[in-house]
């Protein structure tokens, strides 16, 4: 466990995954074990969405690779590269067309293993800053490879105080995302939205290019920045919302701005 500490900040990691953040003992992160989600964060890529109605194939200007819902990334395990008292770095590291053992079969899946037809480095990094929680992705991989990108943190919700504003006086509640199901709620165009608990906290991006909403329970709420709202298309054309590498790594960031800072 890798905790991180700023005046009245505390940020817990476990394996890369952001399991606590306190600010003057408020908890924004929901715990593993409670109800809704058996994570508390996790990332998307090299896609976003399902693929079994597309027989858990993705078309690549390599070939096709095998791929379950979300992708491989977090099949992978990260390794810590370094901490400090505020700051500490995660990366995974991939060889192209290893094959991964996909937890999902055989109880969610009909396929066991997956794989990717590029090399790729992953690294999150966190670091808490005056303002909250700043965390940054950075993609290395050879020019041209196609991918998604989702981050998928879940928060701590209050029955019948919590919803989600954004935009221009707009709000999202909880009973709406909850109807919306597994393809989640989007927030269009949308780079910054505040879950509204009494303690409400700001999600801001660089690099996404949209936000998804999605829960099934009352007291936890998934806000995810993503690249690309992948039920626009039928999951056999899933191709068609990738980004793309250029000559240098891609870096997108996610800040965490809790009100009571």
């Amino acid at each position: 466990m890798i905790i991180l500490e700023l005046a009245n900040q505390i940020v817990k990691i476990d394996k890369g995954e952001l399991v606590n953040y306190l600010v003057d003992k408020v908890e924004y992160i929901h715990q593993k074990g409670d109800p809704g989600w058996r994570n508390a964060d996790t990332e998307m890529f090299p896609l976003i969405g399902p693929t079994a109605e597309a027989g858990f194939k993705v078309w690549t200007p390599k070939g096709d690779a095998i791929q379950d819902q979300h992708g491989l990334l977090r099949e992978l395990t990260y390794t810590l590269l370094s901490a400090d008292s505020t700051a500490a770095v995660f990366q995974k590291e991939y060889k192209a067309n290893n094959n991964v053992a996909n937890s999902k079969y055989p109880n969610k899946s009909t396929v066991s293993e997956l794989y990717w037809p590029y090399d790729f480095k992953f690294q999150k990094k966190f670091e808490l800053t005056t303002t909250g929680v700043e965390i940054t992705f950075l993609i290395t991989a050879e020019e041209g490879m196609p991918y998604m990108l989702g981050y998928h943190p879940a928060f701590k919700t209050e029955s019948n105080v919590t919803e989600v504003s954004y935009g221009e006086n707009a709000k999202a509640a909880v009973k709406d995302i909850k109807a919306a199901g597994s393809v989640a709620y989007p927030l269009r165009d949308m780079t910054k939205a505040e879950l509204q608990n009494t303690n409400a906290i700001t999600i801001e991006t660089q690099g996404f290019k949209e936000l998804m909403l999605w829960t099934e329970v009352d007291t936890m709420l998934c806000v995810e920045p993503i690249t690309f709202y992948p039920y626009d298309v039928a999951q056999d054309k899933l191709f068609k919302g990738y980004s793309n590498m250029g000559k240098v790594p891609a870096e997108y960031k996610v800040f965490l701005k809790p009100s009571n800072l």
